[in-house]
């Protein structure tokens, strides 16, 4: 009998209920499924778990070890992001509790709302939530276009709901491919398709495939 492997994480388990209940409301389920459906909380916990899931192989066979230079500076970002998550679920807590003595996750979901709304406009915010310095030598991406060590911790959720739902599902998130199809993307079988040429993601980016020399070229024979 082979032993099921089990997924390193980082929530416990009024972490993980209170982080789903919120990503559940940044991509709510309504006629589609949404952030809850997709696993989008498996992503971000598996993310702060540690280093091993960074960077998956191009052939989809799993993920890249990561060491010196490289290893140092993604636990530093890795525990920064560990921090601001369960200051952040402290936060919702509070602000809850100061509505409606209940946990956040007890709330209703117009509850929740309006608790995301004001978190994200700093309404009634109370102290700031620490924002540690982050060595900048070396600054990986998450496929994303803002940088994670500066944000706060709802647009830090917002950004991992976002990646959870769309990204490739071999980082934990997209469970079935809920994203991929919600947006019409069926997206390749692995990674490995993608890694040896047999499948390109072309098609859903650009409505001609022709390089512009070769449109012009195309013009003057014309």
């Amino acid at each position: 009998m082979t032993e099921a492997i089990q997924t390193p994480t980082f929530f416990d388990q009024h972490q993980r209920a209170t982080v789903e209940a919120a990503m559940a409301r940044i991509i709510p389920t309504d006629d589609l499924p949404g952030a809850r459906e997709a696993g989008t909380v498996d992503f971000v916990d598996r993310y702060l778990s540690g280093i091993d899931y960074i960077y998956a192989k191009p052939d989809g066979s799993g993920f890249e070890p990561l060491s010196g230079r490289s290893a140092a500076a993604w636990q530093r970002r890795v525990e920064l992001a560990r921090r601001k998550y369960v200051d952040g679920v402290r936060e919702l807590d509070r602000r809850a509790q100061a509505v409606a003595c209940k946990d956040f996750v007890g709330l209703t979901e117009t509850q929740q709302d309006q608790i995301l709304t004001e978190l994200e406009r700093g309404v009634e915010a109370g102290p700031e939530l620490a924002k540690p310095e982050v060595p900048y030598g070396i600054e990986p991406a998450l496929q994303q276009t803002n940088a994670e060590s500066e944000l706060d911790f709802f647009s830090l959720l917002v950004t991992h709901t976002r990646q959870g739902f769309l990204s490739d599902p071999i980082y934990g998130g997209n469970r079935d491919r809920i994203g991929w199809q919600v947006i019409g993307f069926p997206g390749p079988a692995s990674l490995a398709e993608v890694h040896t040429g047999r499948y390109s993601t072309l098609d859903y980016f650009a409505d001609d495939r022709r390089h512009p020399q070769q449109q012009s070229h195309q013009g003057q024979e014309d």
